[in-house]
């Protein structure tokens, strides 16, 4: 393997994990700077998730019939105006508009490179990748938290993280044709199927319901958390920040963890193993048992939850085929998109009617699905195998 390629692939998802950082501990001033309602974060994931949905969803044709090199080198530069953009504009529609455009471009990256992870790379590099994400989902609110006790805008943070993304669209510009001639050497390894063929076997479709599910614990627990622990339970915004960065630090460090141990342990029974800490994990977060206890629930959820999305890429190929595994690691990744949206909307509107301790049952109960999606998936392999 290209260690350039390698670098490259990690260096493209710490950049996919440093928005997704910065938004929650930037929200509580960011809604009041726009002049909308604090339960518009879900409007704005939604916004962000639906581009991200539309161009995950097209992967597979995309990959068919553009170069990766190509993808990775538009989308790291669309995403880079966009959240430049974001740190920049005056006006939630326009906001809007650019999450939508960071979206689509994080998309293309994320189904792209597990795409192409999947079959280049062992379960042990699926893990490290992912926590090359983690990594940057816990620079995110360092950031912000270093921005604000320095008495400046939370729009320092986009900008910061702006410039970075758009580092990384140079570097993706100048060694694109890297990607391709990796690409180029497998090609003929499998002939796509068509997608319809893909959507009709049974093992996509749960495998759509355990990412959908997934992603959506992950992505409500990070964007609310923070707004749960300072304006209802009365926690300093700067120890709220931390808890979140050790969210997603325990998320980083879990898959690095996972990559050492991932190719010498069943990973059925590993992923029985985390999800069913995660549910525990979730319920502390929700009731609280002992002062601080939420906090430790909420780095626990971030640990456990480490190995689970590389995990399930890296089956997905035994799973489905190596036929079908481009156009099915789309469509999981497009129903992560709308698990991330569609939990986190659910939690603002609970916020909204009940108040902000509407997150944890929200967030339990999503864990308790995400786990039975989880064996459902197992089922279904067991059955097709």
């Amino acid at each position: 393997m290209n260690p350039i390629v390698v670098i490259l692939a990690f260096a493209a998802f710490v950049s996919l994990g440093l928005p997704d950082g910065v938004l929650g501990p930037s929200w509580p001033s960011m809604h009041l700077a726009l002049g909308v309602a604090l339960e518009a974060l879900g409007t704005m994931a939604t916004a962000m998730i639906g581009g991200y949905l539309l161009s995950s969803s097209l992967s597979g044709v995309l990959l068919r019939t553009v170069s990766l090199g190509a993808v990775l080198s538009l989308s790291t530069a669309g995403a880079s105006v966009a959240v430049l953009g974001i740190g920049l504009t005056q006006s939630w529609p326009v906001l809007l508009l650019c999450a939508v455009l960071g979206g689509m471009s994080g998309g293309a990256i994320d189904a792209g490179l597990n795409a192409y992870g999947a079959v280049y790379f062992s379960r042990r590099m699926m893990n490290w990748l992912h926590a090359a994400f983690g990594v940057g989902s816990t620079i995110g609110p360092l950031v912000v938290a270093g921005v604000l006790a320095s008495d400046l805008s939370w729009r320092w943070s986009y900008g910061a993280v702006g410039a970075t993304q758009a580092l990384l669209a140079v570097a993706f510009v100048v060694t694109r044709r890297r990607f391709d001639r990796v690409e180029a050497e497998g090609a003929a390894q499998a002939r796509a199927a068509p997608a319809t063929a893909t959507l009709r076997l049974r093992q996509t479709w749960f495998g759509i319901a355990a990412f959908f599910f997934y992603a959506g614990l992950e992505f409500a627990t990070a964007q609310w958390s923070y707004s749960l622990f300072v304006l209802e339970r009365g926690a300093q915004p700067a120890t709220a920040g931390l808890v979140v960065a050790l969210y997603w630090g325990a998320l980083a460090a879990g898959r690095v963890v996972a990559g050492f141990v991932a190719d010498r342990v069943d990973p059925v029974h590993l992923l029985r193993l985390c999800l069913t800490g995660v549910c525990l994990s979730a319920l502390l977060l929700w009731l609280r048992p002992l002062p601080g206890s939420d906090f430790v629930g909420l780095v626990l959820i971030g640990g456990l939850l480490a190995p689970v999305f590389a995990t399930l890429i890296s089956l997905t190929p035994a799973r489905v085929g190596r036929a079908h595994s481009d156009t099915a690691i789309g469509f999981q990744i497009s129903a992560a998109a709308v698990g991330g949206a569609a939990v986190t909307v659910a939690v603002g509107a609970g916020a909204a009617r009940f108040g902000l301790e509407a997150a944890g049952p929200i967030l339990f109960g999503t864990a308790l699905l995400l786990l039975a999606a989880h064996e459902v998936v197992a089922r279904a392999a067991r059955v097709a195998g």
